[in-house]
């Protein structure tokens, strides 16, 4: 059986057509949960989402606040076709420190949606899952959503954004 080529992923459902789909500019609203159905933080936010290297990626710039003091990040995601799944690398200036969060999550999936797991330490030896959620509802709306799965597979949101496609510039 032969592989998916870029050019047929990048096809109407494929999972390269899907990630082009996010390519845009954002703004909205993020929230931020530490406890079940308790928002500690809602701040408005805005996002660039372009695509790379001939549409093998995506990479996605954001600035917001929480609690008032600036925050910024970045995303790299893509489709990894041999290996049938999506893969991201992320990196901000509010949870990751100085480490890179590598996730990786099934591509298969005919909702559209992107998933992915990745994982992050306490510095105490225990280990935490961080999974993120994709969802391109229609074609002016993106909600990123990220949970925090305990080391008992218990998940909680940690974190939404939900970002509005910016009207281009007039001028």
């Amino acid at each position: 059986m032969s592989k998916l080529t870029l050019e047929e992923s990048q096809a109407e459902r494929g999972a390269h057509h899907r990630l082009a789909l996010m390519v845009g500019e954002w703004e909205g609203t993020t929230r931020v949960w530490f406890q079940p159905d308790e928002v500690a933080d809602e701040s408005p936010c805005r996002g660039t989402i372009r695509s790379a290297l001939g549409g093998r990626f995506v990479v996605h710039e954001y600035e917001g606040a929480f609690q008032g003091k600036p925050l910024s990040g970045i995303a790299i995601h893509g489709a990894h076709l041999d290996e049938a799944r999506y893969e991201t690398a992320w990196v901000d200036s509010m949870h990751n420190g100085t480490a890179i969060m590598f996730s990786v999550g099934e591509a298969g999936s005919t909702s559209g949606d992107f998933r992915v797991l990745g994982s992050y330490g306490d510095g105490q030896g225990n280990r935490y899952g961080w999974r993120t959620e994709i969802t391109v509802d229609g074609p002016d709306r993106l909600v990123i959503t990220h949970f925090n799965v305990l080391p008992d597979g218990t998940e909680a949101k940690g974190m939404e954004t939900d970002y509005r496609r910016r009207a281009p510039a007039t001028g």
